[in-house]
């Protein structure tokens, strides 16, 4: 490789209108650098965009909680307004779960126009806490709306688990990106999730990739640190322990400098070309800390070289030695282990607004009953689910979003990770979880799906195993193709 030579950075179009530095620039460490009540001046801020984008990494990442990301971003696209190529800003909306209704999505769309200061939001990427609060699928319709309106240009996701993310395509939702954690350590975007964009189209736009840092030249050989003092560092540590220690992050590590001086390239080129070379991946996202450390040069040596069959076969030789990361992609914010830098969420999803509510049976003083918002529960005079005392029965349940709009009508896989979360939903509201379910029983309309049906029923309960019944029947009433019931056991401590 030429030394002398500057590689010319990679761009991908994701789609018409829209091509990105396969390198995109992180603020995400803006709030770690405000943390402490002190903000960057947004014009200072904005010329360090400025020389990244002048490198030709003009595609920038950034979120509603990113601290004063979106007003330094904000100040930049001002310097560009009328040009024709024009940085790209992307951000993402985080809002706790509750009503999505369109005026709710529409003010959190408009506060991100006001603070980016432009008409149109080049991408912007949704997150939600908790997927058993059914509203997240009426928010991305009505952002699909906003998209149709011209308010979004493109749309995405952020931390979407592969079931959750085919649910969406599923459902008609235009879905461009999901954004997730990838790296050497934590390879779980290389699985279920690429064979999704592979069927999709969707691609992934991959955070992580140098592990707060942890993948680089600096921590080679070094021991283990007794103290972390900042955000980014104390997340990527407990992938590092949850993936088998320091031992095995030190072989991965070994493994990727001698890759990088056959290549006479640092230890983060190689981490994150092996991440943009993953099937499904347009552009991998690399943290910026403003005016403190900044790897344009660096990061430039990562679009001059390819890694080989003999690179590859040495980091799996290294992979082997190391533990898989548990779940997959976006699960660290939902369910142990918290791999976050705060760590364990339980107390924060505890404070969550439960989808449904339970009110006591006026019949039976020692009944409770939850009602999920179907017409047919009217109709017919049934509840969703009731509790009598430790025993808590399921009704029969559908993927029915709202009153009687029926979800991902041609795919009962689909509808199957709906009705899941919609079930845990009512045990939620009845003081229960998915480890108290003790049996599900399964009626689906066409044989073929079974294994789909199957696959997303083991990816709630596969660790659980509740007695299980699986019956193919003629059809069910609507456009349905699965229907599940379900019953639990609540301790008797």
């Amino acid at each position: 490789m030429n030394q002398t030579a500057a590689p010319s950075v990679e761009r991908l179009t994701l789609a018409p209108g829209l091509e990105i530095a396969r390198a995109l620039v992180g603020l995400w460490q803006i709030a770690d650098i405000e943390k402490n009540g002190t903000q960057i001046d947004p014009e200072v801020g904005a010329r360090h965009l400025a020389a990244y984008a002048a490198a030709g990494f003009d595609t920038f990442d950034m979120a509603d909680h990113y601290g004063s990301a979106e007003l330094i971003a904000g100040r930049l696209l001002q310097r560009h307004c009328g040009s024709e190529r024009r940085p790209l800003a992307f951000t993402k909306w985080c809002p706790p779960p509750g009503p999505m209704t369109a005026e709710v999505v529409r003010a959190g769309v408009q506060e991100r126009l006001d603070r980016l200061g432009v008409e149109r939001i080049d991408l912007l990427q949704f997150h939600w806490w908790a997927f058993e609060h059914p509203a997240w699928l009426d928010a991305l319709h009505e952002l699909a709306r906003l998209r149709d309106e011209g308010v979004i240009g493109a749309l995405g996701v952020t931390n979407f688990d592969a079931a959750h993310l085919h649910l969406a395509l599923a459902d008609g939702v235009p879905l461009l990106t999901n954004q997730v954690s990838c790296s050497l350590i934590d390879r779980r975007a290389t699985g279920a999730l690429a064979e999704i964009c592979a069927a999709s189209g969707a691609r992934l736009l991959c955070y992580g990739t140098l592990c707060g840092g942890f993948l680089s030249e600096r921590w080679l050989g070094k021991p283990e640190p007794a103290e972390i003092d900042d955000w980014s560092k104390m997340k990527y540590k407990r992938f590092i322990d949850v993936a088998g220690g320091w031992n095995a992050y030190q072989g991965i590590l070994r493994a990727a400098h001698s890759i990088a001086r056959r290549h006479s390239v640092s230890i983060a080129n190689v981490a994150t070309r092996w991440v943009l070379d993953q099937p499904g991946v347009a552009g991998v996202i690399i943290g910026a800390r403003l005016g403190e450390s900044e790897h344009t040069a660096d990061n430039r040596r990562l679009f001059g070289f390819r890694l080989d069959t003999e690179d590859h076969a040495q980091l799996e030789e290294a992979f082997a030695a190391t533990s898989a990361i548990p779940g997959d992609c976006g699960d660290e914010y939902r369910k142990p282990p918290f791999l976050t830098a705060s760590g364990d969420l339980r107390h924060h999803l505890d404070q969550m607004p439960l989808a449904f509510s339970a009110q006591p049976a006026s019949h039976r003083p020692d009944m409770d009953r939850v009602a999920s918002g179907s017409e047919w529960e009217h109709i017919a005079g049934y509840c969703r689910a009731h509790r009598v005392g430790n025993r808590i029965l399921v009704s029969g349940t559908t993927a029915t979003a709202g009153a009687d709009r029926v979800v991902a009508a041609d795919d009962a896989g689909a509808q199957t990770t709906f009705i899941l979360d919609k079930i845990l939903a009512a045990l939620s509201a009845l003081g229960s979880r998915a480890e108290d379910v003790v049996r599900t029983r399964v009626y689906l309309t066409d044989p073929a799906e079974a294994l789909a049906v199957s696959r997303a029923h083991g990816r709630v309960f596969a660790k659980i195993k509740p007695a299980n019944t699986l019956v193919v029947v003629a059809s069910l009433i609507g456009d349905y193709r699965v229907e599940i019931e379900a019953e639990a056991l609540l301790p008797t401590t």
